[in-house]
């Protein structure tokens, strides 16, 4: 890789809006381009997340069962957002199921549930193992299956 201080950072695309590359891409690669808000929107969604999981981690109940809701709403809005990409769906949709799995969690061990046995040597805390699961068989079936069968599709990653 040359020295990026070197290298053309800056471009003005035909819309007048300008592109940032942080690395040299390849003469003929295509170039994968998120709008301004929406990539806002993400960076918001990240602020939320980890103030959710800050609180869970220092046991804030208030404020970690408070910021489940802007969390969970921004990453359904990404998720709506770019669906017409199946493979940011599917990321996108795993990391909302993620979420609400994490969020059970966390409130399982507020609420003092998570060590009430279920069966055998589960707990309840363990049925966060349901939307993780469907995560899992989610980004399955991209990579397994859809993504195999398109392999000439733009939007495969």
């Amino acid at each position: 890789m040359g020295n990026l201080a070197n290298e053309n950072v800056f471009e003005v695309s035909t819309n007048e809006h300008p592109t940032f590359t942080a690395i040299p891409v390849e003469p003929n690669e295509p170039i994968y381009n998120i709008p301004l808000h929406y990539r806002k929107m993400e960076n918001l969604h990240i602020v939320f997340w980890l103030f959710k999981d800050v609180a869970w981690c220092m046991v804030w109940k208030p404020l970690g069962i408070a910021m489940i809701f802007p969390t969970l709403i921004v990453s359904i809005i990404i998720a709506w957002r770019t669906r017409q990409y199946v493979s940011e769906l599917c990321h996108n949709l795993a990391i909302t199921i993620w979420i609400t799995a994490n969020s059970y969690w966390m409130i399982s061990e507020f609420i003092g549930f998570d060590t009430h046995p279920l069966f055998g040597a589960f707990t309840m805390k363990h049925l966060a193992i349901i939307p993780f699961s469907i995560g899992l068989l989610i980004l399955g079936f991209y990579y397994l299956i859809w993504k195999p069968r398109h392999k000439e599709e733009l939007e495969t990653m």
